[in-house]
């Protein structure tokens, strides 16, 4: 990994990387993994405001000599069975040139101290089935498909929208 890569905490404030994290995420939104559908108006306007608002909400933003290479967005949560809090990672990207550099690697441990610091019992995460690459990197990490038994098979990522 390249000893100039910074990886920045919540970097709102600063409009270089308030926008750079709307351009690296919009860039994951429009690849196959994230949907293939660039974010809208609305999302470029609000992302961040509304990101610094929560502050159950950790934004990591992975910057390469004064270029945004990478994304991640946490979101702490609770864990009824542990009754402890959990850190769920909702987005995770790195821009298409920057790949397979470090950077994701980079992203997770920064998410994993944090969690930490939360006292944090386990981190989560969701991915497609596709997404072999990212699910090797998760593997490599420590991830495991969730499971309680497996007799009961593994969890599955549902969603019902709320927009339409």
């Amino acid at each position: 990994m390249n000893k100039d890569l910074q990886i920045l905490k919540n970097p709102y404030d600063e409009p270089v990387h308030a926008e750079a994290i709307f351009k690296v995420l919009d860039s994951y939104a429009s690849d196959v993994m994230g949907g293939s559908k660039s974010l809208g108006p609305f999302t470029r306007d609000n992302l961040v405001k509304e990101l610094k608002r929560r502050d159950w909400i950790v934004t990591f933003l992975a910057v390469l000599e004064d270029e945004p290479v990478g994304l991640l967005i946490a979101m702490e949560g609770f864990s009824t069975f542990a009754a402890l809090p959990l850190m769920n990672i909702h987005d995770v990207a790195v821009v298409p040139g920057h790949r397979g550099k470090g950077i994701g690697k980079a992203l997770f441990d920064a998410v994993e101290a944090e969690a930490k610091s939360r006292k944090c019992c386990k981190l989560t995460l969701e991915v497609l089935s596709g997404n072999t690459v990212a699910m090797g990197l998760y593997d490599k990490l420590g991830f495991r498909p969730y499971e309680l038994d497996p007799e009961a098979g593994t969890a599955q990522f549902w969603d019902k929208s709320l927009l339409d």
